[in-house]
This record gives structure tokens, C-alpha cells and sequence, in this order.
């Protein structure tokens, strides 16, 4: 799972702080998700949810909220507004990196502020809640009548909200006693997905009850049982995960510029460290890094580690594949490489590899195994040497069809009539 720094400039000029959950295999689209009311991008709601859509291709955004978490702001000075513009900032922000979000979630008041955000969004194509408010002043529910008071009289407040003490001023409460949500529910004219889990004792059933009837159709309704408010379970949030990645499924839009020919391998900068980067390679997606000793944070492998890897992956790959054609009775196969720079020669860079090959096989054909190492195709491409084409912002030209390695191991594998006993 590969998780990457997404900072963006909010409605007010804030710095937005978020963590972009990068979808796992095929792309089936991108989504952002708000949190709930003083939860931030950490809330573990949203780390669950975020990354099990990922697994599932849906590529996710959560960020903080203005003055919550990593952002730049004050809290005292929120507007819920200004939570719905921010909203709307993340999905342009994201939209400008080709990343065009097409699904919205929110849990709690987030919920409220996608439905509210969804509204001017023309590329959302779907929203989704998790125990949201009806009517966005439901959130006041959660105030101490005397602080209630107190922030009317004096202009701000501390309220403890979920544990914590918060400074809030008279801006975010006028705020939230102004919102029409119910107009913006009927006029949202999107598919949505209203989740709520009946026992909800922060923000009741009945609210469910008046989204839905207020939504028009497609509209779908999800029980959660006996979750919890925040989903604190982690199999409340996986059960959220995989009903918002089934029902959104005919409403992703994948990425438009996607080209037809898949290029072999991408690395892309994550921004977290000096060095790091995440690697896509066809269903795969995975993290490369240098050593801390050098100045990387040692979060994955260097390239020259990758470069061993992928010999040592072919000449063990090559060698099951010949064994197996000659019906060897090989049970495992072990290549180790490793890499060093010797300056003084002609061809600087060794790779030095040990092959183990168990099994009960005579010594001819362990001799005749190790001569078919050498015909690895990686081993022939280093060994033989490559041309290189560079080209900036232009898409790179087709690359081998997958079948293409299989069928270069198996001319590797090929050899007389008489090679070896079956």
C-alpha cells in the first residue's frame, strides 16, 4: 500500500495537508473523503476506509479540514462553508495532477459538506455518507448549552467536543445555523449512498430517514448494525469500504488519458522523504527508496536493488520453466545476486550470483541448469547491453506485450533433442 503527501491550497489560501491513498492494480477511479466534525485525514475511520477502496483500485484523498491536523488555520475562525469549498479545491487540486475525482464520501458532517460540495462539482458523478446530519445545525447537538451561549455572548469559546477542547468562535456557529442542507439534498441530483448505523447515539437514525426521503433517485440506504459513531471498529469500516466500492462501481470514471499500450513501469515522487517514489507496474504498486545512510528513509528498495531482484527473479523463473519441461524432479530453486562497481575494468558493473537447486538430480543436469541460467533473459539484456530513447512529457512509445518475457524464457529453455535426461 503506497500513501503519498497531497498538500493543496484551500478556499482562503490556506495550506491544506492531506495523504493521497494511491488504488492498488487497475485504476477504477479517484474519490475524496471528509471527515468527520475536529476528525482529521488520521482519524482511523478514514485510514481504513481510504485504504481498503485503494486495494479495490479506487485511489483516495483525505485531507484536514482548515486549523485541524497538519493544516494551516485556526479552528476558531472555521466556517463550514469554507469546509465545503475546501472540498471543492481538493477535487480541482486533484483533477490538475490527471487524478479527477469522480466519487465524493463523507462521514459525519462530512457527509454533509460532499452532498453540499457535490452540488457544483459537475465531474462528482457520486456521493456517499456515513452517519451524516440532515440539517448541518444537528451539529450543535454536540455543544454544551452554556458554552452555546457563552460563544453567542463573548464571540468564542472553549467547547470540549469528543474529548478534546477546541477554541470555536460565533463565525462557525452562525455558520452552521444558516445551511439549507435539505434544498441542497433535493437539488443534488446524483446517485447517493446513504450509510447509517441505527444505535448512532451522535447523530440519530431519523436522519437517515430524512436524507433519504429528501434524495432522489438512485438513492440507496445501508444499515451499519451496531457501529459506532466514528466506525471505530475495523470491521465496521471494512464493511463501509466494500459496500461504497461496490455501489460506486458504475459511477468511477477511470482515467481518461489512460494509453492503450501500457508502459512497462512508472515511478512517481511521493514527496515523503529525498528519494522516494512509488512504483506502478501493471497490477502492482510498490515503493522504491535508498538506505537512510545515504539519505533516504530505507521505505523500500534501491534501484540497483531492484535491478538484482529482476535477475534474480528471471534466472529462477527460467531455470522452474526448464526444469519442469525436462520433468526434473527440481522442488526449489534459489538465486541470490548481488552488485558491485569494480572502476578498473572494461565493464565496471558485477553481478555476482548463486544459484541453489534442490532436488534429486544428477550432476549433469545441474551442470546443464546452470548453463541455461545464463540464457535468463535479463541476464542476456544486462550482459548484452541497451539502447535508451528520452523524451520529456511525451507519452513513451508501446512496450512488449506481457506474453513477450514468458516467450523470451522460452527460447532460453530451448536447446538440442539430446540436452540432458528426462
Amino acid at each position: 500500500m503506497v500513501t503519498r503527501p497531497f498538500r493543496f491550497s484551500g478556499s482562503t489560501g490556506k495550506q491544506l495537508s492531506g495523504r493521497l491513498e494511491m488504488p492498488v492494480g487497475r485504476v477504477r477511479g479517484w474519490a475524496i473523503f471528509a471527515p468527520c466534525f475536529t476528525c482529521g485525514k488520521d482519524n482511523r475511520a478514514a485510514v481504513h476506509i481510504a485504504e481498503l477502496l485503494a486495494r479495490q483500485g479506487i485511489g483516495v484523498l483525505r485531507f484536514d479540514f482548515a486549523g485541524l491536523g497538519d493544516s494551516e488555520g485556526d479552528f476558531a475562525d472555521s466556517r463550514f462553508s469554507w469546509d465545503v469549498q475546501d472540498l471543492q479545491a481538493a477535487a480541482k487540486a486533484l483533477a490538475a495532477e490527471g487524478k479527477a475525482p469522480s466519487l465524493l464520501i463523507g462521514h459525519s458532517l462530512g457527509g454533509a459538506a460532499a452532498i453540499a460540495a457535490a452540488v457544483d462539482l459537475p465531474a462528482i458523478r457520486a456521493v456517499a455518507t456515513i452517519n451524516a446530519p440532515f440539517d448541518v445545525a444537528h451539529t450543535l447537538h454536540q455543544f454544551d448549552p452554556a458554552a452555546l451561549a457563552a460563544i453567542d455572548k463573548q464571540g468564542a469559546a472553549d467547547v470540549l467536543l469528543a474529548g478534546r477542547r477546541f477554541r470555536v468562535g460565533r463565525g462557525l456557529i452562525d455558520d452552521l445555523r444558516t445551511q439549507d442542507q435539505g434544498t441542497r439534498i433535493g437539488e443534488l441530483h446524483r446517485p447517493l449512498l446513504v450509510m447509517h448505523a441505527p444505535l448512532d447515539d451522535t447523530v440519530g437514525i431519523e436522519n437517515a430517514t430524512k436524507i433519504y426521503i429528501a434524495a432522489r433517485h438512485p438513492k440507496s440506504f445501508v444499515s451499519l448494525d451496531d457501529a459506532d459513531h466514528l466506525l471505530s471498529r475495523p470491521h465496521d469500516a471494512e464493511r463501509a469500504a466494500t459496500m461504497i466500492a461496490a455501489w460506486s462501481a458504475p459511477y468511477l470514471t477511470p482515467p481518461a488519458d489512460t494509453p492503450a499500450a501500457q508502459v512497462d513501469a512508472e515511478a512517481e515522487e511521493t514527496r515523503e522523504g529525498k528519494f522516494q517514489v512509488a512504483i506502478s507496474t501493471g497490477d502492482h504498486v510498490f515503493l522504491a527508496d535508498e538506505p537512510v545512510g545515504v539519505g533516504g528513509l530505507g521505505s523500500g528498495p534501491s534501484p540497483f536493488d531492484l535491478l538484482s531482484a529482476a535477475l534474480a527473479a528471471c534466472t529462477t523463473m527460467t531455470l522452474r520453466l526448464y526444469a519442469d519441461g525436462k520433468g526434473w524432479p527440481v522442488t526449489r530453486i534459489r538465486t541470490a545476486v548481488g552488485h558491485e562497481r569494480q572502476p578498473g575494468d572494461a565493464r565496471p558493473d558485477l553481478f555476482n550470483c548463486r544459484i541453489a537447486i534442490e532436488g534429486a538430480i544428477d550432476t549433469e543436469q545441474r551442470t546443464r541448469m546452470m548453463e541455461i541460467a545464463e540464457r535468463c533473459p535479463v541476464h542476456r539484456t544486462l550482459e548484452q547491453g541497451s539502447r535508451f530513447t528520452l523524451a520529456e512529457g511525451a507519452p513513451p512509445a508501446p512496450c512488449d506485450p506481457p506474453e513477450a518475457h514468458r516467450k523470451a524464457m522460452d527460447r532460453a529453455t530451448e536447446g538440442p533433442a539430446t540436452d540432458g535426461a528426462a
